[in-house]
Order: C-alpha cells, then sequence, then structure tokens
C-alpha cells in the first residue's frame, strides 16, 4: 500500500469511528484528494463530496468564494483557500473539509508564487487552519506532496488537533 492510501485509510478509519463526513475543494490536485480517499472501500460512510473547481469561476460558481477575491490577492493565497474549504462546508454539510490551491507546475510561477506554491486549509467546522507550502520537484510531485499533506492536516483534525498555523 502506497502512502496516500495509507494515509486515506487512516482518516477513514478515525472518520468512521467518530460518524464524522469529510469533503474536499481542490484546484490544483484536480480531484486527487477525492480520488485517495474514494480508494478506500467504505469511503462512502464517511466522504460527502468533492469539488474540483479549477478555474476561478467555478470556486465562485460552486463553492461562493467572492470574485473580488482573485483580484485582490489571486487564486494562490490564504483567503481564496479559506473560502473554497467554508463553501465546501456549506455546501455538502460536511464537518470536515480541505481546500487547495496552487501552482503546480511547469508554467505558471512568479516571483512571489514560484512553482511548487500551495496554500492549503482545514475546517472541522468551526475553525480554519491555512498553511502556505512550498514543494520541490515536477508537477506530479508537488501534486502528490499537496495530496498527502492534505490528508495528514484531515487526519489530525480528525484526531482532536490543529494543523499549525502559517
Amino acid at each position: 500500500m502506497d502512502e496516500t492510501t495509507r494515509l486515506a485509510a487512516s482518516l477513514g478509519t478515525l472518520l468512521l469511528a467518530s460518524g464524522e463526513q469529510v469533503t474536499t475543494a481542490e484546484s490544483c490536485t484536480g480531484g486527487g484528494i477525492a480520488e485517495a480517499i474514494t480508494r478506500i472501500g467504505g469511503s462512502s460512510g464517511w466522504f460527502e463530496a468533492g469539488y474540483v473547481t479549477y478555474s476561478n469561476a467555478q470556486k465562485t460558481r460552486q463553492l461562493g468564494v467572492p470574485e473580488a477575491l482573485f483580484a485582490q490577492v489571486g487564486a494562490v493565497s490564504q483567503a481564496v483557500v479559506e473560502a473554497m474549504a467554508r463553501g465546501a462546508q456549506v455546501e455538502s454539510g460536511a464537518r470536515f473539509a480541505v481546500a487547495v490551491s496552487g501552482v503546480a507546475g511547469p508554467g505558471g510561477g512568479s516571483v512571489d508564487k514560484p512553482v511548487g506554491t500551495v496554500w492549503v486549509c482545514w475546517g472541522d467546522g468551526q475553525n480554519l487552519i491555512a498553511q502556505r507550502r512550498w514543494f520541490d520537484g515536477d508537477r506530479e510531485q508537488v501534486r502528490r506532496q499537496t495530496v498527502n499533506t492534505a490528508l495528514e492536516g484531515l487526519i489530525r483534525l480528525a484526531q482532536g488537533e490543529m494543523p499549525n498555523q502559517g
């Protein structure tokens, strides 16, 4: 079993025990977090919904991200992933959420947001915790590291801990 599948299975065990649901709001991972979760047999008992909102228009339409945020801070930002996570919770009814937006490469990076820059936000129904991460590697490696980081944070939430802000 690979690391991603192991993390998803661990998350499932915790959520089944607590009777809670999780939702995902994904941009740069293109549904990779939801795919990892649904590898696990019985995930319908704890996975509520996944939103793949690659364009800014879909972030607004499906998750209620205010359009003005994109001009103010860009799609790869703390404010946007926080709005994505909250929107996914509202739309799905799930307690736990994770949202990701980043620059997976090979292009699209800038001085302020180089390739490998990813914002991740986790929500537990009340609190939102966001982190800016920098991942090395090619597009596939950045996306895989993002998926694993998202799952690791969800596991911490399901255990009653909060990932670190920052």
